[in-house]
Parts: structure tokens; C-alpha cells; sequence
């Protein structure tokens, strides 16, 4: 008999969800309440998690779900993640027409689908997790209908993410031909030596994960996604998946194939610096805010692979700092990016921020931290999370990786500069509309503080992360 505590958080998300759903379907014109009762649901199971995380680990469904450090935390920072998209965007829905019932029934099913894979450690039960999250996702990318740059993204993003798992379903099933159980940890007892078969089955699952996470060269999709999505989409698209994604290579890699590190230790390595440099020289030529982060988004996937392509724990440690950080700071940019509206319109190109910080100086200040955090610059937090990593692939010998990473951190400062220039040198535009959300204006504050003021205080974030050994 299981402990039920272990899979409580699932079977509140899940029966707060249908709920939820009854709730949007019987009583009309529910959306905004709908809306709120999600947000104190992600809220009380964030109090939920964070006090089951003092139970000890487990392995319940025969070893098929695993609930240990690394799985409390990465589910807590996505369902905190979870709140802080739904608080910043609250206004922004409401506004374009997007405040409707099935918004944050889907929030909700896609991060009841993450949660699943982060515990994942069966193939079957990761694919019915990563199913779960992109039925929604597909759903959400096109959710503002009106607007054909949204219509296009959402189909864009289906038909090449239902490639991606059809690739990886057939990366599962080899595995399981030639392993015999799709178990992790039976894997790894069970393969001693790699063949072509098993080699070709890592190969195809990390093709459908690397697509996940918009790692060059599966990225194609994210530019235009990331676009032609809602903002508060584009949000929940920068962040939530990715952590869900990254968890799951870290458990693929390190339980199942840390017997086999050779046959897949390059591809990790290439899928790296290609997303690294990458993302660092194709953000140059950006007008638009939202592409702009795209490719950044892409650039900052290559420096979390860095740190799971070392084979070691301080290289999984290094990665799932970077990847807090790195939430952090998307959440601090779009809270920015919301408060660009004048007339009720929002703006997202960065010529719409000419001269902002003569009328708006704390806005700009906070852009300007963002910023100087996303390119890496010390002692804002985002420099430490490029220091952890050089200091796991460092450890492990791998300078070249190092380099890469470095040069690549160098070119990407280049466009962050040039926001900035834009930002404090051109003439100033007309002003910006200064009421905004209490959420809004609480995700600013919190997330800029936290970059800001990060060097000072590390110990906490790296104490619990530090907890987490695979190896």
C-alpha cells in the first residue's frame, strides 16, 4: 500500500481541475472567478509541496513515479512559476480578450501534466506526462483567434511538437525492444553495453526533448510561437515547460544511461554550443521583443545543457540553478514587457522603448537589471548562474565548452546593450499608461530585488539544490 501523501499535490491539481471545469460550465459569465480560484489553487499547492518535501524519497507505481529532492523542488518552482505567470498577466487577459474559462483550466492541465513528468521514471509514464502538457500547450499557442499571427503559431507549434513525439514515442519503443522494460532504473541494470538499436533510441528521445526546450538545431518553432502567441502565453512557453523538459533529461541521462555516458555525453555537448552560439548571434537582428527573447531563450537552453553534459552531480546542481535563475529573470522581463501599454494597447517592439526611462525611470531601472542579468554581468544573479556552470564544465575539463559559452555570453551582451542604449539615450516616446495590476507590480519588485540582491545571500538556493545527488 503506497502513502497517499507522496501523490496528494497530483490529486488536488487533479481534482481542483475538474472543479474548476464544472464550476466555468455552470455558472455563466465565471471566467474572471474561474481565473482567481486557479490562482489560490496553484497557491495551496505550493503550501502542499513545500510541506511534504521533508518526506523521505520514494519509488511508488513499481518504481514507475519517484518522489525525491529532485522532484519537490523542480515542481515547486514550476507551480511558483505557475502563480507568478498567472498574477503578471491578469490585466493583459483581460484587455485583449483572452479572459475566458478554458485559460487557466489549461494552465492548470499542462502543469498537472509537467508535474507528472518531473516524477517520471517509467518511459510510459514521462509520454502520458509530456502529453498531457502539450494537448494544452497546442490550445494555448493559438488561444487569441482574432489574430492570425496566434492561429499560425499554434499550428506551427502542433504539427512540428506532434513530429517531436512522434520521434521520441519511437525512440521509447526501441528502448524497449532492446532494454525490455521501460523502467529507468531496469534499463540501466539491464544495458551493460551500447548497441546501434539502443544508441539509435537515445538518440531519437533526445531529438524530442531537445524540441521541448528549443535547442538548435530542433528551434525552429520558438521564434515564431514566441511571437505570435499571447504575451502571457509566450510567458508560460519561456518558463514552464522547460523546467519540466530539463528534469526529464537529467533523469533520463543520469538514471537510466549513466552506464552508457559515452554514446550520449556528445550529442548533449553539441546540442550546447550549437544553442549557445546560436542563440547568441541570431537575437542581433530582432525588432521584436518577444523573437528577441526567443533566441535567448535558446542561447540559455545551450548553457543548461552545459552543465548536464558533464556527467557529474555538480553539473546537474549547476543546471538546475541556472534554470531557477533563468525563470527569474523571464518573469522580471515580461512583467517589464506588461507594463508597456498606452490606451489599452500593449506594445512589444524595442523601439517602443525609446527614451522610456525619461518618464518612466523605475521601469527602466528594472529593465535595465534584467537585462544586465540576462547578458551575464556581474554581481546580478544571472552572472552567477553562468559562473556555477563554467565552474562544472571547468571541473570537469571541458574548456572548450567553457569558451564557447564565454564568447557566446559576450556576443548576446552585445543586443541586451543595445536595448539599453535605446532605453536611456533616444528621444523619449509618449508616456505609458502608470496603473497597473497589484500582481503585476508585486512579480516586478520580487524578481528584480531577488537578481539584484542574489550575491548576497546564495546560501539558501544553493544549500537545497545541493541536496540533490542522482549519482
Amino acid at each position: 500500500m503506497i502513502d497517499i501523501n507522496y501523490i496528494l499535490p497530483e490529486l488536488f491539481i487533479s481534482i481542483s481541475l475538474m472543479l474548476i471545469l464544472l464550476l466555468g460550465v455552470f455558472k455563466k459569465k465565471s471566467a474572471q472567478l474561474v481565473y482567481n480560484f486557479t490562482i489560490i489553487t496553484l497557491l495551496i499547492l505550493l503550501v502542499l509541496l513545500i510541506n511534504l518535501s521533508s518526506l523521505s524519497s520514494a519509488a511508488i507505481f513499481n518504481s514507475s513515479y519517484t518522489i525525491d529532492n529532485l522532484s519537490n523542488f523542480m515542481k515547486i518552482i514550476t507551480i511558483a512559476s505557475g502563480v507568478f505567470v498567472l498574477l503578471t498577466s491578469s490585466k493583459y487577459i483581460k484587455l485583449t480578450n483572452i479572459m475566458k474559462i478554458e485559460y487557466p483550466v489549461l494552465i492548470l492541465s499542462s502543469i498537472l501534466g509537467m508535474m507528472v513528468m518531473i516524477s517520471a521514471n517509467d518511459l510510459i509514464v514521462f509520454y502520458m506526462g509530456l502529453e498531457l502538457q502539450s494537448l494544452a500547450l497546442y490550445v494555448l499557442a493559438s488561444f487569441n483567434r482574432e489574430n492570425l499571427l496566434s492561429s499560425e503559431s499554434g499550428l506551427k507549434y502542433f504539427v512540428l511538437s506532434a513530429l517531436s513525439s512522434g520521434i521520441l514515442l519511437y525512440g521509447c519503443s526501441l528502448l524497449y525492444g532492446f532494454s525490455g522494460s521501460t523502467n529507468y532504473n531496469v534499463i540501466a541494470g539491464n544495458i551493460v553495453n551500447a548497441e546501434n538499436g539502443l544508441t539509435f533510441g537515445i538518440v531519437f528521445i533526445l531529438v524530442g526533448l531537445a524540441f521541448k526546450i528549443s535547442a538548435v538545431p530542433f528551434h525552429m518553432w520558438a521564434p515564431d510561437v514566441y511571437q505570435g502567441s499571447p504575451t502571457s502565453v509566450t510567458l508560460f512557453f519561456a518558463v514552464l515547460p522547460k523546467i519540466a523538459a530539463l528534469t526529464v533529461i537529467i533523469r533520463f541521462l543520469y538514471i537510466a544511461f549513466i552506464n552508457v555516458i559515452d554514446q550520449w555525453q556528445l550529442i548533449i555537448i553539441f546540442l550546447s554550443i550549437a544553442s549557445m552560439l546560436f542563440g547568441a548571434v541570431a537575437a542581433i537582428g530582432q525588432t521584436n521583443l518577444k523573437r528577441l527573447v526567443a533566441y535567448s531563450s535558446i542561447g540559455h537552453m545551450g548553457y543548461a545543457l552545459a552543465g548536464i553534459s558533464t556527467g557529474t552531480n555538480q553539473g546537474i546542481q549547476s543546471s538546475i540553478v541556472y534554470i531557477f535563475i533563468y525563470l527569474i529573470m523571464n518573469i522580471s522581463f515580461f512583467s517589464c514587457l506588461f507594463m508597456l501599454r498606452r490606451n489599452d494597447k500593449y506594445f512589444e517592439n524595442i523601439d517602443d522603448l525609446s527614451g522610456i526611462s525619461k518618464n518612466h525611470p523605475m521601469l527602466s531601472l528594472c529593465f535595465l537589471i534584467t537585462l544586465f542579468s540576462l547578458a551575464g554581468i556581474p554581481p546580478l544573479a544571472g552572472f552567477f548562474a553562468k559562473f556555477y556552470i563554467f565552474l562544472a564544465v571547468i571541473e570537469d575539463k571541458m574548456y572548450f565548452l567553457a569558451i564557447t559559452g564565454l564568447l557566446s555570453s559576450v556576443v548576446a551582451a552585445f543586443y541586451y546593450l543595445k536595448i539599453i542604449k535605446k532605453m536611456y539615450f533616444d528621444a523619449e516616446k509618449e508616456k505609458y499608461d502608470s496603473e497597473h495590476s497589484l500582481g503585476l507590480k508585486l512579480s516586478l519588485t520580487i524578481s528584480t530585488i531577488f537578481l539584484l540582491l542574489y550575491f548576497f545571500y546564495p546560501g539558501p538556493l544553493v544549500e537545497i539544490i545541493y541536496k540533490i545527488n542522482l549519482i
